[in-house]
């Protein structure tokens, strides 16, 4: 349908924005951007077609760089045709300080731009999800944040919250209006708190950072989602680098404040390509509001499905435990992702503890298994030097412990169960560790995890080594790969402790009791998943297969308790040790 005709209905765009969207075009932070057959890329500074650009998604075809669009073109290229209403349009500012030429600058903005304000906010699908959805917009004012953008932000969310449907949020500003002062200040309380009801009603707010977004917006409601995305290259920040450089007399490292500086620094959990967005939200709606099985009863899952047959384990005396440590360190081993992408369908990495830094000894995200969503989390060993070395051998500092709570957190609010993968030597202890609060994150995680109201599962794949495993196997089930271990701390260390003798390393591993036969014997743990062979990529899909089948297993029987009975079923296993 024509864009013209497709806006004569009344319920949907109105033909001012009709003429809005044709008269947008995407801009970069030159003005010296040539118009026409031919454009210049802020970034590379090459010319190229126009027409190249629009098809690409106003991204440079040569360079990658994303284009400043506004917020109609953004709304077009997210939302499912004809499925977008406008929401609060004509609102007006108050000129609450009787700023001087304040209001003729803002009338001839809105006839300059089709725009009534730096926001368009409504409601739309995508893929046939609802939802609702603001988009800010540069042009105006630098999408800066006055009385009335405050004011469409918090409405959107307010009906967003008494429809119960999602929130999206695409921002881009330079931050708090100047020429509306203090009471803009005001704004990032009100928008901040109407988030916090969307919140509590277990609602999905999902923030997309877009350039720029910086000041009052960064630090309300563009910081505050349950899932935080940023496009590539975009500047994010609180005090733009300008401020900065002036306030402090230092010249900025390269990347500062850019949508990959805030991954690395574990401030958002991922950045997306723009032809990608539309796929990605739909994916994070879906998993969000998607109904979960049907099975109401671990009997009524028994009759549907055959029980998985105990897989008797072999006669492994042969093999002592100083060779199972062994086998449990070996490069070989498959890593946690190596079986989230075997088990779970859909998997979504999210990133970051949100303070400090994205620890890649832990990966976890959303998926689905069985049609259910649940939240994965993994400790996460390399393969060869380069991913040891960004793994760091697979020990987690503190904000690798942060992030798999403010995971497990998410998750609980989203009533979603909580896998977890242990595969550690133990947590680092080097001095930065320490100095971050090594010992504070993992006491949080065990005070935490012990209150969770979803049911926890945890399964050692490789190396449970110390307080560093433990920070993950709060669980209502632990269940381990035949071949793992799970110690107070490396057989070594034991050794060099009581004996003064690291050397007597393997006669330690023998009187610590740390094989899964050991501890299923000990009542610590209660399933081994059997390795015929030790676990490697040969036999990964077949050890997966298991895996997947006792993972389901778990889901049903623990979907028929109640929150109460998950909380005291996992109070009551730590409490009987």
């Amino acid at each position: 349908m024509a864009l013209k005709e497709m806006f004569k209905k009344t319920t949907y765009i109105s033909i001012e924005r009709s003429q809005a969207l044709k008269s947008e075009k995407a801009v970069t932070p030159s003005d010296n951007v040539p118009e026409g057959l031919w454009m210049k890329c802020g970034n590379c500074g090459d010319a190229v077609y126009t027409e190249d650009v629009e098809n690409n998604g106003h991204v440079c075809p040569k360079c990658g760089y994303n284009f400043r669009i506004g917020a109609w073109q953004r709304i077009e290229m997210v939302v499912d045709e004809e499925s977008f209403v406008e929401w609060d349009r004509d609102l007006v500012t108050s000129n609450p300080l009787n700023f001087p030429g304040y209001v003729d600058k803002l009338t001839a903005l809105k006839e300059k731009t089709q725009l009534d304000e730096a926001i368009v906010t409504g409601e739309a699908t995508i893929h046939g999800q609802r939802t609702a959805i603001g988009v800010c917009d540069s042009r105006f004012l630098m999408g800066s944040m006055g009385e009335v953008v405050g004011e469409k932000v918090t409405r959107l969310v307010e009906r967003a919250t008494e429809n119960e449907i999602p929130v999206i949020i695409f921002a881009c500003s330079g931050g708090a209006r100047m020429q509306e002062g203090i009471v803009s200040l005001m704004q990032m309380a009100k928008t901040s708190q109407a988030i916090k009801k969307h919140n509590d009603k277990g609602l999905l707010y999902v923030s997309v950072l877009t350039d720029p977004t910086t000041g009052g917006v960064t630090a309300s409601f563009a910081m505050l989602g349950d899932i935080i995305l940023a496009e590539p290259g975009a500047l994010i920040g609180f005090a733009g680098p300008r401020v900065i450089e002036q306030t402090i007399g230092q010249k900025l490292p390269e990347g500062f404040q850019r949508s990959e500086f805030l991954l690395e620094k574990g401030l958002i959990d991922g950045i997306v390509k723009r032809r990608d967005l539309r796929e990605t939200l739909s994916e994070i709606i879906r998993m969000h509001t998607a109904k979960t099985d049907r099975i109401n009863t671990y009997e009524h899952y028994l009759r549907k499905n055959a029980p998985i047959a105990a897989i008797p384990l072999k006669k492994n005396d042969t093999v002592s435990c100083w060779n199972k440590v062994q086998i449990s360190r070996s490069a070989q081993r498959p890593t946690a992702l190596d079986y989230i992408n075997l088990i779970f369908k859909d998997f979504i990495e999210l990133h970051g503890d949100r303070a400090f830094r994205d620890d890649g000894a832990i990966v976890g995200g959303i998926a689905t298994v069985g049609g259910r969503p649940v939240t994965v989390i993994g400790q996460q060993k390399g393969k060869n030097t380069k991913d040891n070395i960004l793994r760091n051998f697979g020990m987690p500092n503190p904000e690798g412990y942060r992030k798999a709570l403010r995971l497990m957190k998410q998750a609980e609010r989203f009533n979603r169960p909580i896998i977890c993968f242990v595969d550690t030597p133990g947590a680092f202890c080097g001095i930065e560790a320490e100095e971050r609060g090594q010992g504070e994150a993992i006491a949080r995680n065990l005070y935490e995890m012990s209150g969770l109201k979803v049911p926890v599962l945890t399964i050692v794949i490789g190396e449970g080594g110390s307080g560093g495993a433990l920070a993950m196997a709060v669980g209502n089930e632990v269940w381990m790969l035949e071949n793992s271990t799970y110690s107070i701390l490396s057989p070594e260390g034991f050794a060099s402790i009581l004996w003064k003798d690291s050397k007597r390393a393997a006669e330690a591993s023998e009187v610590m009791k740390i094989t899964a036969k050991d501890l299923k014997e000990l009542g610590i743990i209660e399933k081994i998943i059997p390795e015929p062979s030790p676990a490697s990529e040969d036999n990964l899909s077949d050890i997966a297969g298991f895996m997947k089948g006792y993972i389901k297993e778990f889901l049903a029987l623990y979907k028929s308790k109640t929150k109460e009975e998950i909380v005291e079923q996992r109070y009551d296993r730590f409490r009987n040790f």
